[in-house]
């Protein structure tokens, strides 16, 4: 009876150890390589790709942080906006070696937007100053449909609050 007991103990415990193993970032549904701007919905013409995308890169040279803007459709196997950037994040460290200051990730289809900033990033901006930035300058915008200006926008200010 007692090893019945032992064996039934040491299976439950053996099946809880399994299932609360933490999911890593799952690169294969993330792009092989990233720039300022990746318009994977494909939202924004290739001039105002390149115009924000010149943006960024002149910024990232003289404050040091580097923005990434990534546009995405889908999200699977994701439910949520804020998980999937996370771990795009940790992806584009550990994979790819790009070391982002702040992640913007939009998606028209899910009508969703989504800023995340790093602990570097804290001391000139919290969290709660990028939401604003974003609600204030982007989402505006991006209700009346204008991409590019809800993002350029939304860059600019992200930009200025941490020069």
């Amino acid at each position: 009876m007692k090893k019945l007991v032992f064996f039934l103990t040491i299976a439950l415990f053996l099946t809880y150890c399994v299932s609360a193993q933490t999911k890593p970032a799952n690169p294969s549904i993330f792009a092989k390589s990233y720039d300022y701007v990746n318009d994977f919905e494909k939202i924004l013409t290739p001039n105002q790709i390149k115009e924000l995308n010149d943006f960024l890169k002149s910024s990232e040279e003289k404050t040091k942080i580097k923005l990434l803007v990534v546009t995405t459709s889908s999200i699977n196997p994701y439910t949520d906006l804020t998980d999937y950037s996370m771990d795009l994040d940790k992806y584009l460290l550990s994979q790819l070696k790009i070391d982002t200051s702040i992640l913007i990730v939009i998606s028209k289809q899910l009508r969703s937007i989504q800023v995340q900033g790093v602990d570097k990033i804290r001391a000139k901006m919290s969290d709660q100053e990028m939401t604003d930035i974003i609600s204030t300058y982007s989402i505006p915008e991006l209700k009346k449909g204008d991409y590019y200006k809800g993002l350029q926008q939304a860059t600019l200010q992200l930009i200025k609050k941490v020069e």
